[in-house]
Formats: C-alpha cells, sequence, structure tokens
C-alpha cells in the first residue's frame, strides 16, 4: 500500500515528495496515520513485542520457522507467513552460518577404537549414544580452547570444559562433568574422532571404568561425527563469530551463560520438532 510506504521511507525523503511520487494526497496519508489502528495491527504489535524480545534473546539467530513455533507454543495465534512478514518488515533477518574449519591430532601411537556409531546418530532414550569433540575460540588474549560432551538424543550439552591449552584434560574434564551430571547406565557408547586428547589413556580409563563403550570416527571422516560439528557451527555462528573478545575470561563466561542458560534450555531445534534440548527430554523421562 502507499501509505505504507510512505510511513517506511519518511525518514529518507520528504512526505510530499513521496505523496507526489505515489501520486497520493497529504492530507490522505495523515488522515491514514492518524486514524486508530485496527484489531489486526493492534495484534501484530504486540506479536512484534514477543518477537523483538525472542531475537534478542537468540542473539539475532533466529529465522522465521523458529520464531513461528515459539509464538505459537506461548499461545500466540499467528501463521508462519505472518510471522515471516512482520520480521521481513521489521529488518529482523537471522545471521547466516559460516565455514567451520576443524582440526584433529591423529598422528599419535595410542590404540584407536572401531566405529561402533557409523553415522548412525540415533537414540531412542538419552545416555544412549554421546559424541565428544573440542574445538577453538580466538580471544585478544590467544585461543580459548572448549571441550563438548553431546547427547546424541537430545543434542544436549551433557558436560563442557575450557582451557588456554588443548591437553589431554580438558577432554577427561568435559567428561568428568558429563558423567557427575548424567550418571548414565553401563553401555553408553561414547563416539569422538582419533584425536590424542580421546585416545589416551587417562580419558579410555575413565569411560572403562563407567562401563561405556568406545567409538571412534574413521581416519580423515568428517561425518562420522556431525552431530557435534553442527553444535560447533551453531555456537560459532550464534555467539563467537559476532564478537571480538578481548580476554579468554569473557569468552569463557559467554559461552557457559549461551550453553546453560540459552542453548540446552531455550534453544529450538528443527531435528528436534522446535523443541529445546530439555523440552525433548522430558519426553523420554529424563
Amino acid at each position: 500500500m502507499s501509505f505504507d510506504f510512505i510511513e517506511a521511507e519518511k525518514a529518507s525523503f520528504p512526505i510530499s515528495r513521496l505523496c507526489q511520487v505515489l501520486d497520493v494526497s497529504q492530507s490522505g496519508y495523515f488522515a491514514w496515520r492518524d486514524r486508530p489502528a485496527c484489531q489486526r495491527q493492534k495484534q501484530d504489535m504486540v506479536h512484534l513485542a514477543h518477537i523483538r524480545t525472542v531475537f534478542a534473546l537468540s542473539n539475532g539467530t533466529y529465522g522465521s520457522p523458529r520464531m513461528y513455533r515459539d509464538l505459537i507454543d506461548e499461545g500466540h495465534q499467528i501463521g508462519r507467513h505472518r510471522t515471516a512478514r512482520l520480521m521481513r518488515q521489521n529488518g529482523l533477518v537471522a545471521r547466516q552460518k559460516r565455514r567451520f574449519k576443524r582440526t584433529t591430532d591423529s598422528e599419535h601411537a595410542w590404540p584407536i577404537a572401531p566405529n561402533l556409531i557409523a553415522q548412525d546418530f540415533r537414540a531412542e532414550q538419552p545416555d544412549r549414544k554421546w559424541g565428544a569433540d573440542i574445538s577453538y575460540i580466538w580471544t585478544a588474549q590467544g585461543w580459548l580452547y572448549l571441550a563438548v560432551v553431546l547427547d546424541l538424543h537430545s543434542r544436549r550439552v551433557v558436560g563442557w570444559a575450557t582451557s588456554d591449552r588443548l591437553k589431554r584434560g580438558l577432554a577427561v574434564e568435559a567428561l568428568r562433568r558429563a558423567i557427575a551430571n548424567r550418571n548414565p547406565a553401563p553401555g553408553l557408547v561414547h563416539h569422538s574422532d582419533r584425536g590424542s586428547q580421546y585416545c589416551s589413556v587417562d580419558y579410555q580409563a575413565e569411560l572403562r571404568k563407567r562401563g561405556i563403550q568406545i567409538s571412534m570416527s574413521g581416519r580423515g571422516n568428517c561425518y562420522d561425527n556431525s552431530m557435534v560439528e553442527t553444535f560447533f557451527k551453531t555456537i560459532k555462528s550464534e555467539l563467537i563469530w559476532p564478537v571480538a573478545w578481548q580476554t579468554r575470561p569473557q569468552a569463557e563466561n559467554a559461552i557457559a551463560r549461551y550453553i546453560d542458560g540459552f542453548y540446552n534450555p531455550v534453544r529450538r531445534h528443527s531435528s528436534l520438532g522446535y523443541q529445546s534440548p530439555i523440552a525433548f527430554e522430558r519426553k523420554a523421562g529424563k
């Protein structure tokens, strides 16, 4: 509608000029602007307030599909196209993911476990299959390394740890936290790449004393641990890349808030029916 366009562009061009170009009267525009909002417009304002809040909470990463599910779950009567329109009209565009570079130190003499997962990431219940990996975040103080353990049933981060050094103790600490948080029964399959941190005596001893089966990716196969790789792509695009981190503690505190305050309890995953990991686990009685 012409008046909508004038309202959107009035900060950039004189209203009189816009009315002249669109061949409408100024009096008609002012009458349209000053009339009371209709019921639908009032509803749009309510929806938009919720959308802006959730968009900010997601750090600008929610597109219209996740936003639509959030609105529906909160009791809003709204359709997918209306959600997309409100976001588009208000400049709420989700950030796109960037490519992710991954490195693994597999040149070592530690024993390699067989690949028990074989790219079958399905798990009917929590604590049946875990995935583990390490990534890195650049700060002005140098690299900060992040190790995580992910439950493949719900994509929930069940254990994580950070360090300024890429040592075996980093992976062990994340694993110990996961075990303390979940207390898994024997028979759980733990999958990782062939990195020295996961092949070390210390790490494998932690797994064996809990009756956890050990699985490792094939050499050079980046798809064998793709679910954990996906988590790293998500946290990097939603949290890490948009910020120039000055210190390691600053980045570590942000990671803690993201994982424990947003990713696990709030963030909606399309693969989980647009539920958060914690909400998805509730269905399994965890």
